[in-house]
């Protein structure tokens, strides 16, 4: 299993996504393999861990990664009527990067 996912395909460009919104250091965009009907990923460009991970420098980022989310939630819930906007950590994080998921809709799996 690829520990961080997200830096190994998607940053890297070996993974090709369908891009939600991206920023100079946040991209938002359609999970590769969705569990909702809905399913977009929100991640920095900068390799964090984890949300427990987070550094006091990190601070701009997060609320530039806030705002993705915020923007990107926004727009799912006006289209679907509802989201959640979650985050895992420990043994639920499958890939060691920070990220959020911007889900609508009845799991798939």
């Amino acid at each position: 299993m690829i520990e961080d996912f997200y830096c190994e395909e998607v940053l890297s460009g070996k993974t090709i996504v369908k891009k939600v919104l991206e920023t100079d250091n946040v991209l938002a965009y359609y999970h590769t393999n969705p569990f909702y009907p809905v399913h977009i990923v929100a991640i920095p460009k900068k390799h964090i861990s984890s949300l427990l991970k987070l550094e006091e420098s990190d601070h701009p980022l997060l609320l530039e990664l806030m705002t993705v989310i915020q923007s990107t939630a926004k727009m799912v819930t006006e289209e679907y009527g509802a989201c959640r906007v979650i985050t895992n950590l420990g043994k639920y994080q499958d890939s060691k990067h920070l990220h959020w998921h911007i889900i609508s809709g009845s799991p798939l799996k």
